[in-house]
């Protein structure tokens, strides 16, 4: 009567999205002060003054017709003009509008550009700890995935790469910076990463398409540089979101950046208006199209994630806990006292502490800990990490 593998799907829902709802209910309960929720991505810094300002010019000076009404497939030609436009100023790029497709949001931006690379026998390879819906992403458009490991720093593993790598590869997802670590790849790990696939690709006779996972691009600290993949990997889709950088996860929008040296590009474009026709992802929302062409290299203070992250590292690790250094996005990955990173997490429920264990992530004895929640919230969640730490004696 339905798909099983669609109701295994919907029967499993992700843990990070369980662990939220467990928190909504323990908020109703006991008051949303007395819970320290660090579930879920949810950015918390406000949108930029001028994202509002353009929305009420917009509904002000603009007639419904033209504001609510449906753009074009791929998304409305002056906003894919603005977006390209922005990428060749800031990072040299040399973009058409007919290689942007506006999407809603980058779920959306993924799954169409595996969709449109996806032949039968396909396999895509991504690196961990990662985002699990990758997993459902390529399953879902009839590829198969793998993870290739990380090295201590969670910088890709090469080597492993190399190892894994075969004639099915036809994509290598790559999210810097990295949901669930914060770690940001490194310029020299990227050259090795784009070396090797240029040789695997010759040597397999087809291109490795390297898809880029951006949507924290922004959201890096103490001058950390996060690099333009276009400009080290000829064979690459850029899937962006402007729920992070602008604060608007549910605005839904983003986009696809088809690179104008990849292989058969418009012939690659053209098959992501096709996967975007077969999902039904066409016309992204207009009014956000709009609102983000006049937003483009806007952010969202980042001042205040970077205080959040600094406050919490130093507590955590002066509690006793083994904590990796995010060098971007919201998040930190924090070693977990016990081998499972689920009953830690349990344990932490105990202390009204709502941490994602790693198991999903791709890597085992970790929690995730998501830092774009209010500095009030961190600063009175320290004392139940301190009383956490005692309980395992550190």
């Amino acid at each position: 009567m339905v798909s099983e593998k669609m109701y295994a799907w919907g029967a499993s829902p992700s843990v990070i999205r369980d662990l939220f709802e467990y928190g909504n209910k323990r908020k109703a309960e006991i008051g949303a002060e007395n819970v320290y929720d660090f579930s879920i991505g949810n950015p918390s810094v406000e949108p930029p003054t001028k994202v509002r300002e353009v929305i009420e010019e917009l509904l002000r000076d603009t007639d419904g017709v033209t504001l609510h009404g449906y753009t074009s497939g791929p998304g409305d030609m002056g906003v894919r003009k603005s977006v390209c436009d922005y990428l060749n100023k800031t990072y040299g790029a040399n973009l058409t509008p007919n290689l942007i497709y506006m999407t809603c949001g980058a779920a959306a931006s993924l799954t169409i550009s595996l969709r449109a690379l996806c032949e039968e026998g396909d396999e895509f390879l991504t690196f961990a700890p990662f985002f699990p819906e990758y997993r459902v992403f390529t399953e879902s458009v009839g590829g198969r995935f793998g993870a290739v490991a990380c090295d201590e720093e969670f910088q890709p593993d090469i080597g492993e790469l190399k190892h894994k790598i075969n004639e099915h590869t036809k994509g290598v997802i790559l999210n810097s910076p990295n949901n669930p670590s914060g770690a940001v790849v490194r310029e020299e790990r990227i050259a090795e990463l784009c070396d090797l696939l240029r040789e695997c690709s010759a040597k397999y006779g087809h291109p490795i398409v390297l898809i880029a996972d951006e949507p924290y691009r922004e959201l890096v600290y103490d001058d950390v540089k996060v690099p333009y993949l276009m400009n080290y990997y000829d064979d690459t889709i850029i899937c962006y979101s402007y729920s992070k950088s602008l604060s608007l996860p549910g605005e839904r929008i983003g986009y696809i950046a088809v690179s104008d040296k990849m292989t058969s590009a418009e012939r690659v474009y053209l098959a992501v208006c096709g996967a975007g026709r077969s999902l039904g992802y066409v016309c992204a929302p207009s009014l956000m199209q709009r609102v983000i062409a006049r937003c483009q290299g806007l952010t969202s203070d980042v001042s205040i994630y970077r205080e959040n992250r600094d406050i919490l590292t130093e507590a955590l690790r002066s509690d006793g806990f083994s904590v990796v250094q995010p060098d971007g996005a919201f998040y930190l990955f924090m070693k977990s006292p016990e081998p499972s990173a689920g009953a830690f997490s349990e344990k932490a429920k105990e202390f009204e502490l709502l941490l994602v264990p790693s198991d999903s992530f791709g890597v085992p004895g970790y929690v995730r800990i998501s830092y774009c929640v209010s500095t009030d919230m961190i600063r009175r969640s320290l004392p139940a990490f301190k009383q956490l730490a005692e309980s395992y004696n550190l």
